[in-house]
């Protein structure tokens, strides 16, 4: 189970990852957040592609060993 759980959020990280921060960049300079819904889940993807990028990291440098 904790393979398929690394698997899944770096998965996730990687195909969110350009979507969400290209949209997420336009979506800022145009919005104002004050609702806690949209600045918790804003803060839930970017940790959610922070993990995975680390995930992905670790990854690389066992295969590099």
């Amino acid at each position: 189970m904790n393979k398929f759980l690394t698997f899944f959020i770096i998965w996730v990280g990687s195909n969110l990852a350009v979507p969400f921060w290209v949209v997420g960049h336009v979506h800022l300079t145009m919005n104002v957040y004050e609702d806690l819904i949209e600045i918790i889940a804003s803060f839930g993807m970017n940790i959610l592609v922070l993990l995975a990028f680390w995930l992905e990291w670790k990854k690389h440098k066992k295969e590099e060993k």
